[in-house]
């Protein structure tokens, strides 16, 4: 048994002898920064920004270079002589190059649309009468109006900026994701190896228990059974180790892929007992999260995408109008200077609409298909907001009440520690059976990983309320991210 213990003694120092230790903060930090949701989180983000960037760019006036070059024609065209309508074919030999500029600008409050351009177009006619003509257009401003039409400038002038932000917050929430992700891993590798430990510790206590209850048994103070009792204790023990260390293995190996490290890399994590003094208010916590999260932005953004949806059916069943007007000026000449010398002014406008007589209800249909899904919307964000209140209830209990229990499982570790001690001593000296002395381990070991596992979710429920909320309660300031640094990295 002696040699049995010395071969698992050397394992687990295999397991423990080039651990690195790190603290919670430390692998919290590392997570956020190299592991693979962390990247795949900020590339997330970076796409909703250059999104973002793109909408803001459509809002701004643009410019377009345009034209066409050495653009030949040389076919039969047909022609049609408009005194007599007698139709033929006419050869055409010709070279046309154009080139010009336009700028346009989206209307978000009518939802129209303004282009000023200017252009030159030059053609060579070739054959028998071979000429050079260009045709100029200083300038041509033009502007469509859609009247009683859905404005989808509007709209997207509402929604766009939310879209953003909801974008923002996301990937705040996403990394708060991870640093609980890593909490959680760090408290599983955190108990793995505390088993480990008392498997290591309960067999070497066995063993020396096993030789006091060897003597004792010699001297008729332990009876038989439970002296086989006793002798069951350490081969169960021993079974333990190997258990636990494949358990803490594990743990580790999920740790070690969350942070990106290969298996070389063996982490040895430290209880994380210093507890910060806050306390948190409901009021204060669903203020903040409220606020910050993305969960009422995202109640917002649902409810304008149902109105707008409703708008666009109202618009597409009724009268369909749209006001075009243009003002320009051009000329003609065979040489260029002459192309700009006395431009003509030119004007057009008018009015197109479409009037809907008869379409079977389908208009109608679609307004009211579109209303009864705002309706539900409208439900759908009122239940969860209720539902979201409650929750955020339940993460602020548990967190106030979990400081004090850790707190009490503290001292009933501390207590049962004490306990198991006295009771082997005790059962060295006569005092105590081994029944007595097997409760008194046992209580000591689900006390220590009480204690353990209470840390840990002190920390998941202060994490879980960062992340509903986006607020550091330690340093009293809002969780926020600079997308132009971040468009540095």
């Amino acid at each position: 048994m002696r040699r049995v213990l010395t071969v698992l003694s050397f394992l687990a120092a295999s397991v423990s002898g080039w651990a690195q230790q790190m603290t919670m903060s430390e692998v919290i930090s590392t997570a956020r920064r190299q592991s693979v949701a962390a990247l795949q989180t900020r590339q997330e983000f970076i796409s909703v920004y250059w999104a973002w960037r793109s909408y803001q760019a459509s809002r701004l006036p643009s410019l377009f270079f345009y034209g066409g070059l050495m653009n030949y024609n040389r076919s039969l065209v047909l022609l049609q002589n408009y005194d007599d309508g007698t139709l033929r074919y006419a050869s055409t030999n010709n070279l046309q190059n154009s080139l010009g500029l336009r700028i346009r600008q989206h209307i978000p409050l009518t939802g129209g649309t303004l282009t000023a351009y200017s252009d030159l177009s030059r053609i060579d006619q070739f054959g028998m009468e071979k000429s050079l003509t260009w045709y100029s257009q200083p300038i041509t401003i033009s502007y469509t109006q859609p009247l009683f039409a859905y404005n989808e400038f509007k709209w997207e002038k509402l929604i766009e900026p939310k879209e953003y932000e909801k974008g923002r917050r996301a990937y705040i929430e996403s990394m708060e994701q991870i640093t609980i992700d890593a909490v959680e891993a760090y408290s599983n590798l955190l108990l793995a190896r505390t088993d480990h430990e008392i498997a290591k510790t309960n067999y070497g206590n066995s063993v020396k228990m096993h030789d006091v209850a060897r003597e004792r048994l010699s001297l008729g103070s332990v009876t038989r059974d439970e002296y086989l009792q006793l002798e069951l204790r350490m081969l169960n023990d021993s079974i333990a180790i190997n258990e636990s260390l494949v358990a803490l293995r594990d743990a580790r190996m999920n740790l070690n892929s969350l942070l990106g490290y290969d298996e070389s890399v063996e982490i040895d994590p430290v209880l994380p007992e210093n507890l910060p003094d806050v306390v948190m208010d409901y009021e204060m916590v669903l203020d903040r999260s409220l606020q910050n999260s993305t969960f009422s932005l995202g109640n917002e953004i649902d409810i304008l995408n149902a109105r707008s949806a409703v708008e666009k059916a109202k618009a597409d069943r009724g009268i369909s109008m749209s006001l075009n007007a243009r003002f320009g000026l051009s000329d003609t000449a065979p040489e260029l200077p002459g192309a700009y010398k006395n431009p003509l002014d030119q004007e057009v406008a008018g009015l197109s609409f479409s009037i809907p007589i008869f379409d079977w209800g389908l208009g109608r249909g679609k307004v009211q298909k579109a209303k009864a899904a705002e309706a539900v919307v409208r439900a759908q964000v009122e239940q969860s907001e209720n539902d979201y209140r409650r929750s955020v209830f339940t993460a602020v209990g548990q967190f106030n009440n979990q400081r004090r229990q850790c707190e009490v499982s503290r001292r009933a570790r501390n207590i049962a520690a004490e306990r198991d001690s006295l009771m082997m001593d005790k059962f060295r000296s006569g005092g105590a059976t081994v029944t007595d002395l097997n409760t008194a381990r046992s209580e000591s070991d689900a006390a220590l990983q009480k204690y353990i596992t209470d840390i840990s979710n002190y920390w998941l429920y202060y994490h879980r309320l960062r992340q509903y909320s986006l607020y550091d309660f330690i340093n009293g300031a809002d969780i926020d991210v600079d997308p132009e640094e971040m468009m540095e990295e």
